[in-house]
């Protein structure tokens, strides 16, 4: 991580998530990263809805030049990165993997360089999934971000999976949390 902002918040999450893969998601407390608000978002974990934003701090939304809300995070990608964003969500919210990466972006004043952090809740039963992340630039002056690339990204804490597949989040429709055994008549 090279964002003092990035470091910041990961310290954070690592301090309440403890000795657990991930925090739950009322252990966060807004008012103990205030600084850091304006780059922080959360994801909802819903592929069909394309990961949308539940919430977007006031930095972020003005480096994009709109309101997030409910804005798909994967479509702020060029249309050949999606597909690799999307799945790497999909292993921070099902590993409970966090990631680190670097991300280009275009805008009128030239190309921007961002750092993503992307950090997961711990799953609990009846309980929608979703994650938060902070997105910092490496330089001022940059409106309206566009055609985001993802440049590089590694995992960090925990052996990362063998290789980046296509994935789809494991729902129970009915009833999260539930367990099945088989065998024993």
């Amino acid at each position: 991580m090279k964002h003092p902002s990035t470091q910041e918040f990961f310290a954070y999450w690592d301090e309440k998530r403890g000795d657990a893969r991930a925090p739950d998601r009322s252990a966060i407390e807004p008012d103990a990263v205030r600084e850091l608000l304006g780059d922080i978002f959360v994801l909802a974990c819903d592929e069909a809805d394309r990961f949308p934003f539940r919430v977007a701090g006031t930095r972020l939304t003005a480096l994009l030049g709109r309101d997030l809300k409910g804005q798909s995070f994967p479509q702020l990608f060029e249309a050949e990165g999606r597909r690799n964003i999307e799945d790497i969500i999909t292993a921070v919210t099902e590993d409970l993997l966090a990631v680190v990466a670097g991300i280009t972006a275009t805008s009128a004043e030239g190309l921007a360089h961002l750092e993503l952090l992307l950090l997961p809740f711990n799953h609990r039963a009846h309980v929608p999934l979703s994650l938060t992340g902070l997105l910092a630039p490496f330089e001022s002056g940059h409106s309206a971000l566009r055609d985001f690339k993802l440049t590089s990204w590694r995992y960090l804490g925990h052996r990362p999976p063998e290789r980046l597949v296509p994935r789809a989040l494991r729902k129970l429709k009915l009833a999260r949390g539930l367990m099945v055994y088989e065998g024993l008549r």
